[in-house]
């Protein structure tokens, strides 16, 4: 008999250790037409509120391409949260 070993999803693990699913929209202006924006779209988990992540990724952006940034909008959900239910002594069986 072999032993199986489970594979966690790494979405999941970061989850766990705290990490929200982290949206962010970046606009920023053409190289060669400054006057028009284009829009990148940038997903990661990351923690809130700080951002380490995205704020690392925007230093990159700054530092190393030639777009310059006009508005960066972010988005975050914790998608494993404490249960929302509270038990309140009762029971409902259904047929």
């Amino acid at each position: 008999m072999t032993e199986q070993k489970l594979s966690c999803d790494s979405g999941f693990k970061a989850q766990l250790a705290g990490f929200s699913l982290t949206t962010a929209e970046i606009l920023y202006r053409m190289p060669d037409h400054p006057s028009l924006l284009q829009s990148y779209i940038w997903q990661e988990y990351n923690s809130a509120p700080r951002f380490p992540k995205l704020k690392s990724f925007l230093d990159f952006w700054i530092a190393k391409l030639e777009g310059k940034l006009y508005r960066v909008t972010v988005a975050h959900s914790e998608l494993i949260r404490p249960c929302e239910l509270k038990f309140i002594g009762m029971e409902v069986k259904l047929h």
